[in-house]
């Protein structure tokens, strides 16, 4: 061995003496480099000595002059050597160019190198050299050359390297290297021999981390798949592969196996328990991903979460992100001041981390599930925000229907509970009211208010008994000896005030019951039809039935569902009072008004009156002419009705706002109500023009906008506007400058302030 070697070193130096003096027997010398370096047992059998040697013999090849290296020949000295050792010498002529290098035929042989796989048995010789502890200094600079290779070639080629060198296709050719090197490590444990793997995790963490993951892990994780699945050794290497991974990469690495890996039973065999074994593993799975983070799919969430529940040491920290999930999601500041797509991340990671939870750990937990469940869903209904209502009606549902299996679960109607919030579109803007704006409601009488009450309070009562009874055990109903009542006409006076005064007596109980009605069996429709009864019954006897919704609005035990309720009923019976009974009488194009008919038979008039109707359509300019079978429609006028009942609806919902109750606080918690009741008060403020008390109107709601003035919510400043402008636009000129002229300025001076300061903070900005 000893003769070998000195044999190798001799045909060394003497190459380099050749090389140096570009003489003819160059290609003598190569040869004789290659065949002693054959006869000492390839590049794996090289000492230290001679690796420093043979790598200082391919520094001065690869700047020989033309002469001195022989085609072919020279090329094989570079493939055939230690890889490491000719990376270097190719990589250091790349970079720095001489009179004796053409840029062209390094990459060439760099092509070479990659093509007949030297980059596999460079990461392979690292592998056994760290195993009898290499130089660290030497396998970070093999890294460097291995990982930003298409880098350094790129720049040098200005951009227009060879294919194989393009990012897209290097790095999955380098992923099916490391495939090719975790192979031997196989083999090599399986043989009872010792090696590293922790160049090749170095190679993957530094891939990872450049944002290659995708082009790598696409080659690494498919085949992981399949060689783990039942060999524990291929478990263990794919194990070692991630574990040895440097924490400064080991985020990057982590992530990529998360939303590469097809599935959790996947990704638990190729991380196995490495978020209990590696701290910087673990803060990326349990809080960056989950809490810091929102832009990852539902999969990748799965990936994660079901990894973390397939293994008893790994369940812990799943209880422990499902605690700080709820958490988030139950903090009010949380939910006020993060975006909608990061609360609906944190909610669906909430009911996969449900999902997966078992009997014993509900059980465990279920006192913390259930106060998290009341604070969070509470979070979510104060938003303005539907969808984050709408989030949290859910996420409370699923827990309520996980912690209480047996007994009764709590139940959002979220259909209807939308529907019923989306209800705000029927209160339009002071700027959509100056339009022709047509009521969601018809115009109804009080036969029709009391019909539809009666409908609804049958409907339900039918539904009920349905299930109790069949139609086979109704027995018909003797009717024949009943005689049809007949009403007596009223003749005095007296007689019509007590006929009046019997139907409006029953106009607040009605009012009343349709306010407490709820759905108890699915009627289509129902709110809808409740509401339009409620309008036709104020619409019907305007003051008394306002008197006691406006008193309703703020007592004791309401919901913020009635209460809002209310508030729309208000709006929707104002602007139909406030607009004529009858809209308009529609007539077809060309419709002929009655006239006297011509006797059967006598055909003169139609001759007439086609030759009088061709004169004047010769004879007439017409400026606009209506096409197709659109309608005209005679508008008419009428008295507004609602100017005599505008003060009972405003002065009630203003006096109390700031009044708390035990469990209502406009100026605290339920500050959507606030704005609602704002919004309200605009519109029938506009609704009020021309009637006579739009001064005082005005002036209250002025004083109303001026006590919250400096409210944090967005919705009740934006409704505060539309008080002004409601304002502005009922009351008249000169009422507003000799009546409200104190409050007026006020409003100017506060106006102007927030405009100033929006301005700078944009130009701050």
């Amino acid at each position: 061995s000893l003769r070998v070697m000195a044999a190798l070193e001799r045909a060394l130096r003497a190459a380099a003496a050749e090389l140096c003096q570009a003489a003819e027997g160059a290609a003598a010398a190569l040869g004789a480099v290659r065949a002693a370096l054959a006869e000492a047992g390839g590049p794996a059998a090289l000492g230290e000595r001679e690796r420093a040697l043979y790598g200082a013999f391919l520094r001065g090849l690869a700047r020989a002059p033309p002469a001195a290296r022989p085609e072919g020949l020279w090329q094989s000295c570079f493939l055939e050597g230690p890889p490491g050792l000719a990376l270097g010498a190719l990589l250091e002529a790349l970079a720095s160019p001489g009179p004796n290098i053409r840029l062209g035929e390094v990459v060439a042989v760099l092509e070479q190198f990659l093509q007949e796989g030297q980059i596999s048995a460079l990461m392979w010789d690292v592998c056994q050299q760290q195993a009898q502890a290499g130089s660290p200094e030497l396998q970070e600079a093999l890294l460097n050359k291995v990982v930003c290779l298409p880098d350094h070639v790129s720049n040098k080629l200005q951009g227009n390297p060879p294919p194989v060198f393009f990012p897209q296709n290097y790095f999955p050719f380098l992923g099916g290297a490391i495939i090719q090197v975790l192979q031997k490590i196989s083999e090599s444990l399986r043989g009872g021999l010792d090696c590293s793997i922790s160049f090749v995790s170095h190679v993957l963490g530094k891939v990872c981390v450049q944002g290659r993951q995708k082009e790598i892990l696409s080659v690494l994780v498919p085949h992981l798949t399949d060689l783990t699945k039942s060999d524990c050794i291929w478990q263990r290497i794919c194990w070692r592969l991630v574990e040895c991974v440097p924490d400064r990469w080991m985020e990057a690495v982590v992530l990529g196996f998360v939303q590469t890996a097809p599935g959790a039973d996947v990704l638990s065999r190729l991380l196995g328990n490495l978020v209990v074994k590696n701290k910087k593993a673990q803060f990326v799975v349990t809080q960056k991903v989950l809490l810091l983070q929102y832009g990852h799919t539902t999969a990748v969430l799965q990936n994660l979460l079901g990894y973390l529940s397939l293994d008893s040491l790994r369940r812990p920290l799943l209880i422990k992100v499902l605690q700080e999930l709820l958490e988030t999601w139950g903090s009010s500041s949380a939910v006020k001041h993060s975006p909608p797509e990061q609360q609906q991340y944190i909610s669906k990671a909430i009911l996969i981390c449900l999902s997966h939870l078992k009997e014993p750990e509900i059980e465990s937990c279920r006192q913390g599930l259930l106060t998290s469940m009341m604070e969070g869903v509470k979070c979510h209904l104060d938003s303005n925000l539907p969808q984050i209502r709408r989030l949290g009606m859910i996420v409370a549902e699923s827990i309520s229907s996980k912690i209480n299996t047996d007994g009764p679960v709590l139940k959002f109607q979220v259909k209807v509970i939308m529907k019923f919030v989306n209800s705000a579109c029927l209160l339009p803007s002071p700027h959509s009211l100056s339009q022709d704006f047509v009521p969601c409601v018809d115009r109804a009488g009080w036969e029709t208010a009391a019909e539809m009450v009666i409908w609804l309070l049958l409907s339900l009562a039918n539904s009920c008994l349905y299930f109790f009874c069949s139609d086979d055990d109704l027995m018909p109903y003797d009717m024949s000896e009943d005689k049809e009542l007949k009403t007596k006409a009223p003749v005095y006076i007296r007689d019509c005030i007590e006929g009046r005064r019997c139907k409006i007596s029953v106009s607040v109980e009605l009012a009343k019951i349709l306010l407490h009605l709820e759905e108890k069996t699915c009627i289509e429709g129902f709110l809808e039809l409740r509401q339009r009864a409620q309008v036709a019954v104020l619409t019907t006897d305007p003051i008394p039935v306002a008197k006691y919704l406006t008193s309703q609005f703020y007592a004791l035990n309401y919901s913020l569902r009635q209460r809002m309720d209310i508030l729309d009923v208000l709006v929707l019976a104002a602007q139909e009072l406030s607009y004529p009974k009858s809209r308009g009488k529609t007539t077809r194009p060309g419709a002929q008004k009655p006239c006297i008919q011509p006797l059967p038979g006598s055909d003169s008039s139609k001759g007439w009156r086609r030759i009088v109707d061709e004169r004047i359509k010769s004879k007439t300019r017409r400026f606009a002419t209506v096409r197709g079978p659109r309608s005209q429609v005679e508008l008419a006028s009428g008295p507004n009705e609602f100017s005599s009942v505008a003060g009972h609806f405003f002065f009630p919902l203003i006096q109390h706002f700031d009044r708390p109750l035990t469990t209502f606080d406009l100026l605290g918690e339920d500050h959507f109500v606030l704005g609602r009741l704002v919004h309200t008060l605009a519109t029938l403020m506009y609704l009020a023009v021309n009637t006579v008390a739009v001064t005082a109107m005005g002036k209250a709601l002025l004083e109303f906008v001026w006590a919250l003035r400096f409210h944090t919510d967005p919705y009740v400043r934006q409704g505060l506007l539309s008080c002004i402008s409601s304002t502005l636009l009922s009351v008249p000129t000169e009422c507003l400058l000799e009546d409200v002229t104190e409050e007026l300025l006020e409003t100017q001076s506060w106006l102007g302030g927030k405009m100033r300061g929006s301005i700078c903070q944009r130009l701050s900005g």
